[in-house]
């Protein structure tokens, strides 16, 4: 239309045409897979574009991209205390995405730092209500170090109810590190380390107890040999030291009596 005109001699038609449709041709825009644009005019929310293809809005709109694409963030090692007081180093690593384009927008001034400052705020809390394992807190059901799907769930809801003030859905949260604060981990260690030695010597105690009285009971079953209290005991002593020692023990053969 705007070339008829020129061609008979119409500018001021022309040109009218002209700008008028560079001015209309500002209102299209195109928004990607898993991208939304987000509609402002002068200053009030008009709505949001969450599905892609072409399309022509008013051209007076403010349109502002914001992805929708899952991302992850992996946070640094913090150290923070479990529930006995004890320094731990933790670090999450959580899947999200803007699930509401309005409330990542304009509900919270930068919806990734908010992201951040709260993931991290959650796993100091997270750490505070669980021991990092058992040996402190016999009577705990649920530790750090071992009751992952507990722990990773647990750190799910707490986080999922801080993020819905963003418009921000939580895909996954999971622990990517654990351990205990380098000036405790040696302590800790010994500790650990000791109350295996003192569970594993338990159950030698348990099992050469059961063998003695096993062995007791088969001889005087089969009358192989009377034995006094005091030569019982005698058997007993020597039996416990066998079975119980962390070393191998040396036969003595005895060519005498059994008094000798």
């Amino acid at each position: 239309m705007a070339l008829y005109f020129f061609l008979n001699e119409i500018e001021a038609g022309g040109a009218i045409l002209i700008v008028l449709f560079g001015f209309l041709s500002i209102g299209l825009t195109i928004v990607s897979p898993n991208n939304a644009k987000i509609l402002l005019l002068f200053g009030e929310y008009k709505g949001s574009i969450n599905q892609n293809g072409l399309y022509w809005v008013n051209p007076f709109y403010k349109k502002t991209s914001i992805s929708l694409r899952a991302r992850n963030f992996e946070s640094e090692k913090i150290k923070v205390n479990d529930k006995l007081g004890n320094p731990i180093l933790i670090s999450v690593i959580l899947v999200w995405r803007v699930n509401d384009t309005f409330k990542s927008s304009f509900e919270v001034d930068s919806y990734e730092h908010f992201i951040k400052v709260q993931t991290d705020s959650a796993v100091r809390k997270l750490a505070g209500s669980f021991p990092y394992d058992h040996f402190g807190d016999d009577t705990a059901t649920i530790a750090l170090s071992t009751n992952f799907d507990d722990v990773n769930k647990a750190l799910e809801e707490e986080i999922v109810e801080r993020m819905e003030i963003a418009g921000i859905e939580v895909i996954e949260s999971r622990i990517a590190y654990l351990a205990y604060a380098p000036e405790i981990a040696h302590s800790m260690l010994r500790r650990q380390q000791a109350s295996a030695i003192v569970a594993a010597r338990h159950k030698i105690v348990e099992g050469a107890v059961g063998m003695v009285e096993s062995a007791l009971a088969l001889l005087s079953e089969k009358e192989i040999i009377v034995l006094d209290e005091e030569k019982k005991a005698a058997m007993v002593s020597n039996l416990l030291v066998v079975l119980c020692g962390d070393k191998d023990t040396q036969p003595v053969v005895n060519t005498g009596t059994l008094h000798q």
